[in-house]
């Protein structure tokens, strides 16, 4: 009986909740993107597109960041990821100096210090970079990036309860974050409307 439990749960959920490795499987490998998590507990999700939005904007900005990159954002069906698609790969130690987010020092990384320049413009949310939680704040979480760390995958159920599936992963552009109805869309979102629309979300991929 309880095989038969774990095979009616536990298999079905690994199939529709699909992840991926950000950067290869194994741990130490080089990185060829910088994933951010736009962790929102229990803020409102539409204060998680205003924060994804000036985070980029923030990235954007910074003439000390070097590296040559494309920024492609996702809808991961509850929040938001934030890519940065490296045009030359980096090395482990490269996250570990300069994208690695300490909570309690956001002025020693890029990803601590981008979050702090969202957090000075916003005035009605606060914002943190690491990846431990703190009540009240939106996380900007790097913690995905390093190689055998994994993130949902485009198009994959974002899954509250195996019964009801919450949302679907949407690839975004950055215009989209800009939309004040966005998040209203993106939950009007079934597995068959993506279906039918696959090929038109499928361009924000490339």
């Amino acid at each position: 009986k309880a095989q038969i439990k774990i095979w009616e749960y536990f298999v079905p959920r690994k199939l529709i909740e699909l992840h991926y490795a950000v950067n290869h499987e194994h741990p130490d490998k080089k990185i060829s993107r910088l994933c951010f998590d736009i962790d929102r507990r229990d803020i409102p999700a539409e204060k998680a597109q205003v924060v994804a939005l000036r985070f980029i904007e923030a990235i954007k900005k910074d003439k000390k960041f070097k590296l040559n990159y494309k920024i492609f954002p996702m809808w991961t069906g509850n929040s938001f990821h934030v890519y940065l698609l490296l045009r030359k790969k980096v090395s482990h130690d490269y996250y570990e100096k300069y994208i690695h987010a300490d909570i309690n020092k956001q002025n020693e990384s890029f990803t601590g210090r981008w979050a702090l320049a969202v957090n000075k413009e916003l005035k009605n949310i606060k914002i943190v970079a690491g990846h431990e939680k703190k009540r009240g704040y939106i996380n900007i979480d790097p913690s995905l990036s390093p190689s055998g760390k994994i993130a949902r995958a485009p198009f994959s159920l974002y899954v509250k309860s195996y019964s009801s599936p919450k949302g679907v992963a949407i690839p975004l552009k950055i215009s989209d974050l800009k939309n004040r109805n966005l998040i209203k869309e993106l939950r009007s979102y079934t597995m068959e409307k993506v279906l039918k629309n696959i090929n038109k979300l499928g361009e924000n991929l490339l």
